[in-house]
């Protein structure tokens, strides 16, 4: 079944190989026919409208193609096999990613690319000359001019090899059968996604012409071959609908990859680093120049503890933790979620997922928050700031900050979306730091500019905004130490250079870098949450967190958290 003169050196060859051969030409001629042995019938004219058998394929049903006289019946033929031609199209995809234009070419049918752009040459059948012959000779003078733009001088002439069989290529589209001879029936355009010419006309009526918009509306040419066997007699379709030109019409988008990628390329690659991906702060260089032994944090690769002189972990860990609990240290925090939220509605929907209450919170106040699960679990703990009237700022773990974000987006989406509030996750967009110890502040007030940092000016639980070096700073008084501590942010651009500058204020202070073991030393010691024990099999209460749960409100986990053996 063909409407081009190529699909007859294919019915030759088959017969010359012994099988019975038909061919159904859409066209009332072909030049392709004088090759073809007595043997084979040609239907001039013709289309097959259906077929008949129901496991594999016996018969095709033939009719003539007579716009006037409409349906003129239609004709089994016995057959174990329907090859189907319809013509060729360029491969003009490699170009199209450069965002190149390809062009409706009547003359075969398809789409060519007259235009390739500077530096590129476009030869052979991806030129639109399916002629073996000519494609070979068009391909050598095509390597030729691209060995003389690179400053290359051709030798000689391309010698071509001889060829026997070959012919001009012409075709006549058909895009669809006329509507009389479908008589009611499926009429697939996309074999492989069952989409029919029906489909592409719902498409049009329901506004989703466009090319792209009716891949998508009907997953045209979304399957393995990516639309190589449909798009263009789909495109046709819309184009006679429209009333438009195939030009006119436009293709859908050109996207890599054009051949697929095996999985075996993607997988099975676990070598060091590569196996996942990692996120380093913005304070990575100067952890390494330090000597910091690394540890992974969820998908974070930080500081774990800075051996100083031959120390091994133990001793490295109290040096840090004796330098926090009596002079002053500082560690990077870069590494807990953050997410802003702003809104009418903002501090109502933290009321609903936190404990505690936030809504009447003062601006420039932190506090600490804890979540929890449906089923009343610890899910997370971590800070919540008021910064505006509608705008807030929280932490959470590291590990869980992913998970957070998607908890609230299901809350916001699934539960309570009526609720006036936006959020986002900012986690990259700031680099973070706490300095903790006796003289923190001392180190602090003498580089923090636009902020005073007294007791009296800036109690515990504070937020304020000042500067460092010139650098936009955010200030917050909140210690998971047990001792003075105060945490910094600053936009992550500026985080190497704000780190740098409180350390070089330190050095007299003997300020000292510690690490996340230190970190959790001094947690523990204060009888703070630590990490592992947030591994959603302990209750508030079990945590020395039961006095943070609110009886006076609703909140996630809250009726769960009643029942028998939860309570207290």
């Amino acid at each position: 079944f063909t409407n081009n003169d190529d699909a007859y050196l294919t019915a030759r060859d088959l017969a010359r190989a012994g099988a019975a051969v038909a061919v159904v030409d859409t066209r009332e001629k072909a030049a392709g026919a004088e090759m073809l042995p007595a043997s084979v019938d040609v239907h001039y004219g013709h289309a097959i409208i259906d077929t008949g058998g129901r496991k594999h394929v016996h018969s095709a049903i033939i009719a003539p193609l007579n716009g006037d006289a409409g349906h003129i019946g239609g004709q089994p033929r016995r057959c174990d096999l329907i090859c189907i031609s319809g013509g060729w199209n360029p491969t003009t995809h490699l170009l199209s990613h450069l965002g190149r234009k390809p062009a409706w070419d009547n003359a075969i049918a398809a789409y060519t690319m007259p235009d390739p752009g500077e530096g590129a040459h476009v030869a052979g059948g991806a030129a639109g000359i399916f002629d073996l012959g000519s494609a070979l000779s068009d391909a050598a003078g095509a390597g030729r001019n691209a060995a003389g733009a690179c400053g290359f001088r051709a030798r000689g002439k391309a010698i071509l090899p001889a060829l026997e069989g070959t012919q001009a290529y012409g075709v006549t589209p058909l895009w669809r059968l006329p509507q009389e001879l479908s008589s009611g029936a499926k009429s697939f355009v996309d074999l492989q996604n069952d989409v029919t010419v029906c489909d592409l006309e719902l498409a049009q009526r329901e506004g989703f012409g466009h090319a792209d918009q009716a891949k998508r509306y009907t997953t045209l040419g979304m399957a393995t071959d990516q639309g190589k066997l449909s798009n263009v007699n789909a495109l046709g379709i819309l184009a006679e609908l429209q009333g438009r030109t195939l030009d006119e019409t436009g293709t859908t988008t050109f996207r890599p990859l054009y051949s697929a990628v095996a999985l075996g390329a993607l997988a099975g690659q676990r070598r060091a680093g590569e196996f996942a991906p990692v996120r380093h702060s913005a304070m990575q260089d100067w952890h390494e120049k330090h000597g910091a032994v690394f540890t992974q944090a969820g998908l974070w690769i930080r500081p774990y503890f800075y051996p100083r002189g031959g120390e091994d972990f133990a001793a490295a860990v109290n040096r840090e933790v004796t330098a926090v609990r009596t002079r002053v240290g500082m560690v990077d925090v870069s590494t807990l979620g953050k997410i802003e939220l702003k809104g009418p509605d903002a501090g109502a929907f933290l009321d609903r997922l936190y404990t505690g209450s936030f809504s009447k919170m003062k601006i420039g106040r932190a506090r600490y928050g804890v979540m929890l699960r449906e089923d009343a679990m610890v899910f997370d703990d971590g800070t919540v700031s008021r910064l505006a009237e509608n705008h807030y700022f929280i932490t959470v773990t590291t590990a869980n900050a992913a998970a957070v974000m998607r908890h609230m987006e299901f809350c916001h989406q699934v539960h309570w979306s009526k609720l006036d509030v936006q959020f986002c996750s900012v986690s990259e967009a700031w680099s973070a730091m706490a300095v903790a110890g006796p003289e923190s502040r001392d180190v602090l007030s003498s580089v923090v500019e636009g902020l005073n940092l007294s007791n009296e000016a800036f109690p515990v639980l504070s937020v304020g905004e000042g500067t460092i070096g010139g650098a936009f700073a955010r200030v917050f008084r909140i210690s998971f130490s047990g001792e003075l501590a105060y945490e910094v942010y600053t936009p992550a651009g500026h985080g190497a250079g704000v780190w740098q500058a409180i350390f070089e204020a330190g050095r007299s202070s003997g300020l000292t870098p510690y690490g996340t073991e230190a970190m959790t030393v001094m947690r523990t010691e204060k009888g703070h949450v630590a990490g592992p024990e947030l591994d959603g099999r302990t209750t508030a209460g079990d945590l020395g967190l039961g006095r943070m749960m609110s009886a006076k409100k609703d909140y996630v986990g809250r009726w769960l958290a009643m029942r028998e053996g939860l309570e207290g």
